[in-house]
């Protein structure tokens, strides 16, 4: 089966699947040309095997894919951008300092 990211919108949250079993989340809230990351979570049962950056990676990419700018308030989106340069134009250079990138 793999994985695979899927938008939740009803909840408001991407979810990442492996196995066909719901491995983790990033919640977000979405107004206008903007989503907010707020929260990322990884079940225990699937920690070690990069799914975290897998997800991070994918939400950033369907945000540059709808031209959303992103907040990202989820500390671990956040740490994930400054890891990741090429993806920190997704932020309004208006927030840089703001979120430390």
């Amino acid at each position: 089966m793999g994985t695979h990211v899927a938008d939740n919108s009803d909840e408001s949250r991407f979810e990442i699947f492996d196995g066909g079993e719901r491995a983790g989340f990033v919640e977000y809230h979405r107004f206008r040309d903007e989503i907010a990351f707020l929260h990322t979570e990884i079940d225990p049962r699937f920690g070690g095997r990069g799914l975290g950056g897998t997800l991070a990676r994918s939400v950033l990419d369907e945000a540059r894919k709808g031209e959303l700018k992103v907040l990202p308030f989820c500390p671990f989106i956040r740490g994930w951008l400054r890891k990741h340069p090429e993806y920190t134009d997704l932020v309004p250079e208006v927030q840089h300092a703001r979120f430390g990138l």
